[in-house]
């Protein structure tokens, strides 16, 4: 029987891949070849030209040379005229005075000949110079516009605009290069943010909802007067216990809305705000026996009044509710100093030590690295502050102040 022949072995797969293939470097038409071809260029054409004038002006000066010093107008007596050389006009010359005078003037002749050279080559370089400064500003800016177009566009992002794009036209070079790359960063970050806001948005309905109906739900039974006693101590605990949510809720939304830039501003006067956060505290502070103060001067801020005034308010409920319990005082002045808009509240309380003001800022922390059970608050309301005054542009600052307690300065550009 005879043998079976083997089936033909598919032949090797090529290790080259010519779609993979890319054009040689120095044929890609980069900014540095089209620089260096704009320059070298323009360097060869000014040097053509500069060349070309002082052979001009050279052969200028060979024909004014070249003309004879003198004309012989008595060939018999031996008797010269010259416009040039006036001192061989005298007939009385000896041979050896004549020819050393005439030598002189040849000299002469030469070297204003050469001054005159070398003063045309002067002014002639000095307007090729202005002509090739002027071109070169020209080409330069022509060939670097797309960079002023990425910095138009990157400012207009930074105003939270992420709907911008740059979308380069021209060569495949590295300006375009960045720009695409920079065009898909853009499109990357506007998804992050859309799907952010979308989160935000839903979760504000799905996290209130049932919180408000459990609101409402223990109020009607609280209501009821012919409820137990214990039934009722227990509904105001449940209470509390669900406006603490409905607190941290509120905060965390805030302070993931006010991570982002302010794209509407309109004018808001800090001194208003601070009266009005002053107003709201205004039966918690006589409750607990804490005087609120100070001189509130206008400063006038381009922001969100709402935020502005969460920044007022959470200041001002820290300063009263993290304080003394007697004679304490809260201090909450405004005022424009160096060009910017300033928000002071200071006020007494325990001492604070310098190396834990930093985490009085982080989400959920408190004094002591107190984090949770607490009536006073849950642990947002600095993170707040400081997130919407960096959306605003500002700063937040805090210093312990001497005897006990904090001050708290904000500043906002005007």
């Amino acid at each position: 029987m005879a043998a079976t022949p083997a089936p033909p072995t598919a032949p090797p797969k090529p290790t080259w891949d010519p779609r993979s293939a890319t054009p040689l470097p120095w044929l890609r038409p980069t900014i540095r070849i089209r620089l260096t071809l704009l320059y070298g260029g323009m360097f060869l054409i000014a040097g053509i030209l500069l060349l070309s004038i002082i052979y001009l002006l050279a052969a200028q000066a060979l024909r004014t040379g070249s003309q004879p010093l003198f004309k012989i107008v008595d060939f018999d007596g031996l008797r010269v005229s010259s416009n040039d050389c006036p001192g061989i006009t005298n007939g009385n010359l000896e041979l050896s005075e004549f020819n050393a005078r005439i030598s002189e003037c040849i000299d002469h002749q030469r070297q204003v000949a050469l001054d005159n050279l070398l003063s045309r080559s002067l002014l002639a370089l000095l307007g090729l110079a202005v002509i090739a400064f002027a071109f070169g500003y020209a080409m330069a800016g022509r060939v670097l516009s797309p960079l002023g177009r990425i910095t138009r566009t990157a400012r207009a992002v930074a105003g939270s605009d992420l709907s911008r794009r740059i979308e380069l036209d021209g060569p495949d070079d590295e300006l375009k290069e960045l720009a695409d790359t920079f065009d898909d960063m853009l499109e990357r970050l506007q998804r992050a943010f859309t799907a952010q806001q979308r989160f935000v948005g839903n979760a504000s309905h799905e996290l209130r909802t049932p919180l408000a109906i459990n609101r409402t739900l223990l109020e009607v039974h609280l209501s009821d007067p012919h409820a137990p006693v214990e039934l009722q101590q227990l509904g105001r605990t449940l209470l509390s216990t669900n406006e603490r949510s409905e607190q941290l809720v509120e905060g965390l939304l805030l302070l993931a809305r006010s991570d982002n830039q302010i794209v509407e501003r309109k004018p808001v006067d800090l001194a208003e705000v601070a009266t009005q956060a002053i107003d709201q505290v205004h039966g918690e502070a006589e409750a607990k026996g804490v005087e609120i103060r100070g001189a509130r001067r206008p400063a006038v801020v381009q922001g969100n009044g709402v935020l502005l005034e969460r920044i007022a308010l959470n200041l001002v409920q820290n300063a009263v509710r993290y304080n003394v319990p007697e004679e304490g005082w809260v201090e909450v002045t405004t005022e424009v100093e160096h060009g910017q808009a300033v928000l002071v509240v200071s006020n007494t309380g325990p001492v604070v030590p310098a190396y834990e003001i930093d985490n009085l800022f982080e989400p959920f922390r408190r004094l002591r690295t107190e984090r949770t059970g607490s009536d006073k608050g849950v642990g947002l309301g600095l993170s707040i502050v400081r997130s919407v005054a960096r959306a605003h542009g500002g700063h937040i600052y805090a210093q312990p102040r001497e005897g006990g307690g904090l001050v708290m300065r904000v500043t906002l550009p005007i």
